[in-house]
């Protein structure tokens, strides 16, 4: 019950994507997204999400998966103070931003990613996570 649905997924998607694409969303246990993690970043960590971006799977259609660990995920709404469902829909959006080309390494890479996930945010009425 505290996983957000097919619908909301798909709608929160739908409002982050600046172009055409296929993508697959999964959400997942710790114990998997500890080994995505592992064999495809090298590293140990339990993330919160992980985006892979393969590219164009047709011509001008982007394709990826965007990987959601729930633990990690109603851990930091706990943690933060969030409900757990804005959490999640920030999550969705920040990945799906990541498979768009949207970074957060750099402060005006962080800056550009996190004004555009605020915004997609408004439009659900979710206050800016970053405020």
């Amino acid at each position: 019950a505290a996983l957000p649905n097919r619908a909301q997924i798909r709608r929160r998607v739908a409002v982050a994507l600046e172009r055409v694409a296929v993508i697959t969303v999964r959400i997942v246990d710790a114990d998997e997204a500890r080994a995505l993690n592992r064999d495809f970043r090298s590293k140990t960590y339990v993330p919160n999400v992980l985006t892979f971006e393969y590219g164009e799977v047709m011509p001008g259609v982007l394709g990826g998966d965007v990987v959601i660990c729930a633990p990690v995920v109603e851990r930091e709404a706990r943690e933060q103070g969030k409900p757990l469902q804005n959490h999640y829909a920030h999550m969705t959006i920040h990945g799906v931003l990541h498979l768009q080309g949207y970074d957060h390494l750099e402060p005006a890479e962080a800056d550009t990613m996190e004004t555009r996930e605020a915004v997609i945010l408004g439009r659900f009425r979710i206050p800016n996570p970053y405020a």
